[in-house]
């Protein structure tokens, strides 16, 4: 009876599926938004004060936002997750070990990142494609940026805890500060005390600071827990459960930056031997995958909030609604796909204007890249949404599949074999090919799995 009244009570499995989704993604959607802000605002102030190659040069140190945060993911979600599992099974002091042996954890590893960082930080910049142009702007701003690794990483973890502990505005309030905070002081330190690189780096890692200690005050007056704010000794039992239950986003964050490194590279090495030279096409993607972001923060946010739903109802074996809910995030996400894609095919030039001017070169590029590399943006929200379904219904691996398709399983090899058959041109045909192929995966899992839930429901009927 008391399991009956609970599922009553909560609206995930009554409630109108088209508000819940809503309810449940906005501020998904706008941490998303809050975190594409931070390399947005540095792109456009950067293009304007500083130009191309100082753009090319945050794409070159984009690969280290990528490692911090796929750390902090790791670390914040798998926390996050066993504070949730422990509060459910009332274990309330467990649940509060687990926080702050989270919270240690995060110092430990994230202080050590910063210091192999900083001591490997040429060869890293390198290697993740810079040129002897872009060097000494990417090392300029990367000195900075590395200093703010131990905030960027605990805000991305700690947020995920305080969502957890039932504070999704102050988790976005957190997020949110940092990035107006940045806003305000890139044009300051940029224009007005002539900083350049070092002056959007230290906007950067301030605004992260702030957020990071916001959410450490949070930490210290938790609202599920009674246990009182502290540092343990990280233990081995508490940290692999952390690290197991995070594997999932810290994997789909490493294959970004798999990406990116190997794009990078291609760039460079192919645009070298092309009219383009060597720091066109990485200044021109430098800001076009901060745009991408902007979408890609939407749809993920979508799908966040469509998740609780699908798992919650799946649970309850309502299958009818963990299908009406798939299919009714899967329309704004394509509302959204449709936008860019118009915006992305009408308007690439004016787009790359906003960051900044460049030769004819530069915009040849750009809106090249647009329209061919992005052309098939129409499907790319489907791969997000179908693994963050899988991942609802308790299927991880499947999920863990198909983020990993587009990016590692068909991305990173088309690029590599066509720019080796067609040079810098043949990277731009990769990724249409790669989201069809993506996009297909993600279609038959689906239906196979749709598939799956009408026998169940046709066996729970018998």
């Amino acid at each position: 009876m008391l399991t009956k009244n609970h599922e009553y009570r909560n609206p995930m499995g009554y409630g109108e599926i088209g508000p819940l989704i809503r309810q449940y993604a906005i501020p998904s959607i706008i941490s998303g938004l809050v975190g594409a802000l931070y390399n947005i605002v540095d792109q456009i102030f950067i293009g304007q004060g500083v130009g191309i190659l100082g753009n090319a040069a945050t794409n070159v140190a984009f690969p280290l936002t990528n490692i911090a945060l796929a750390v902090g993911l790791l670390i914040g979600v798998g926390t996050s997750a066993s504070y949730s599992l422990n509060l459910g099974r009332k274990r309330e002091e467990e649940a509060g070990n687990f926080i702050y042996q989270g919270f240690s954890l995060l110092i430990l590893v994230s202080v050590l990142l910063m210091i192999i960082t900083r001591i490997f930080l040429k060869p890293l910049l390198i290697g993740f494609g810079s040129t002897e142009k872009i060097l000494p702007l990417a090392m300029e701003y990367t000195n900075i940026v590395t200093l703010g690794m131990p905030a960027l990483m605990g805000v991305a973890a700690l947020t995920n805890v305080i969502r957890a502990d039932g504070s999704p505005k102050f988790a976005m309030f957190a997020n949110l500060i940092g990035a107006v905070i940045n806003t305000i002081l890139d044009p300051i330190f940029i224009f007005v005390f002539k900083w350049g690189m070092t002056g959007a780096a230290l906007a950067t890692i301030i605004g992260q600071y702030v957020g990071f200690i916001l959410s450490v005050i949070y930490l210290m007056n938790l609202k599920s827990v009674e246990k009182k704010f502290h540092m343990p000794r990280p233990d081995w039992i508490y940290s692999q459960e952390i690290l197991k239950l995070g594997l999932s986003p810290f994997i789909n964050q490493i294959a970004l930056l798999v990406f990116q490194v190997v794009l990078n590279n291609t760039l460079t090495y192919y645009g070298a031997r092309s009219i383009y030279g060597a720091e066109i096409p990485l200044a021109a993607v430098g800001v076009i995958s901060k745009i991408y972001v902007i979408y890609i923060a939407i749809a993920i946010g979508i799908a966040g909030g469509a998740q609780p739903i699908i798992g919650y109802n799946y649970g309850a074996e309502n299958y009818d609604r963990v299908i009406e809910t798939y299919f009714k995030a899967l329309k704004p996400i394509v509302i959204t796909s449709v936008v860019c894609f118009v915006c992305f095919q009408a308007f690439p030039r004016q787009i790359l204007s906003i960051f900044g001017e460049g030769s004819e070169l530069y915009y040849q590029f750009g809106e090249k890249y647009f329209r061919i590399f992005l052309s098939m943006i129409i499907l790319n929200g489907i791969q997000p949404l179908t693994a963050f379904f899988f991942t609802g219904i308790g299927k991880a691996l499947r999920g863990t599949l198909v983020s990993l398709t587009r990016q590692i399983l068909f991305l990173v090899p088309l690029i590599i074999i066509f720019s080796r058959l067609f040079g810098i041109e043949g990277v731009l045909y990769s990724a249409p090919i790669a989201d069809i192929a993506a996009c297909l995966v993600a279609v038959v899992l689906m239906v196979k799995e749709i598939r799956n839930m009408e026998e169940l429901k046709k066996a729970k009927t018998v």
